[in-house]
């Protein structure tokens, strides 16, 4: 007799926490902060470093891994293939990382720290960029961000399981392993030849190209700015990342400017693509 099949994890429900905060555009700051969190780990930085294209295509990169983080929230029954589609592509990644330590992209505290790294950032840009979490949001989140963990394949063994096994594990992360590696400083360096934009409208595209020999060392100045300033702080001292209180204040009036302005703004420049659509399917589905 044939075994039924193992249901798929199902992804964060909607109207969630994480319904409201991954497709808003303010997602797109604070996400740098999480990858970079994640490459500052040796092993996931050896990975980046050795197999990723985040050199030679940024861009396709990052719109890539961008569908993929909004399909596990916001993709339904797509969630879990995603998740499965992750793991297929991440078996052969392996090598030896900066201090001839031998790694593996699916070994499972690896593999579970790059989820982590979620959750704190979130916690943390929220309160910047939004309004400061609830404590019943802020465990309403992390029970979410286990749902995602779960759509990537994560057993539940691997991750803590509540809020007050999280901040154990994670401080005991930041003192254990983060290190500026590699792939952190290059992320953070305002001089890395980037090339132009090559996504979006054509127009859009050449004005960017020609442009950008102006607008590629401002604009990576920003990122670095934003990617460090969304970091939570004991994350950024564990990594060695410089933070004075002269730009502190120029993240907070930032911030001021954020939190007046996204939350008018009409849904369709508020939400990523995916998102919206998946707001509008939800509330078809209510009538």
């Amino acid at each position: 007799m044939s075994r039924p099949q193992e249901e798929s994890p199902a992804p964060p429900p909607v109207g969630g926490v994480l319904w409201s905060v991954a497709g808003d555009i303010r997602a797109l700051l604070m996400l740098p902060a999480a990858l970079t969190m994640q490459v500052a780990h040796p092993a996931i930085g050896a990975g980046v470093d050795e197999h990723s294209v985040f050199r030679t295509d940024p861009w396709g990169r990052g719109e890539r891994s961008l569908r993929s983080l909004q399909l596990w929230v916001y993709g339904g029954e797509e969630a879990a293939e995603e998740g499965r589609r992750l793991r297929r592509m991440h078996r052969a990644i392996q090598g030896t990382d900066a201090h001839g330590r031998t790694y593996h992209a699916l070994t499972p505290a690896y593999y579970a720290w790059v989820h982590a790294t979620g959750f704190p950032v979130y916690r943390y840009g929220l309160g910047l960029l939004a309004r400061p979490l609830t404590d019943a949001q802020e465990r309403q989140l992390y029970a979410e961000w286990l749902r995602v963990g779960r759509v990537l394949g994560i057993h539940d063994r691997d991750m803590p399981q509540t809020v007050e096994e999280f901040w154990p594990y994670y401080r005991k992360v930041l003192a254990d392993e983060l290190e500026a590696t590699v792939v952190v400083r290059e992320l953070l360096d305002p001089d890395l030849p980037v090339p132009a934009p090559d996504r979006g409208p054509p127009a859009l595209r050449l004005a960017l190209r020609l442009l950008w020999p102006v607008l590629r060392r401002p604009f990576l100045r920003l990122r670095a700015f934003l990617t460090v300033g969304l970091m939570p702080p004991d994350a950024r001292e564990a990594i060695g990342l410089e933070w004075t209180d002269a730009q502190e204040r120029v993240l907070r009036r930032f911030a001021r400017v954020v939190r007046a302005v996204v939350p008018v703004l009409p849904e369709r420049l508020r939400y990523l693509p995916m998102a919206r659509k998946a707001r509008e399917a939800a509330r078809r589905a209510k009538r």
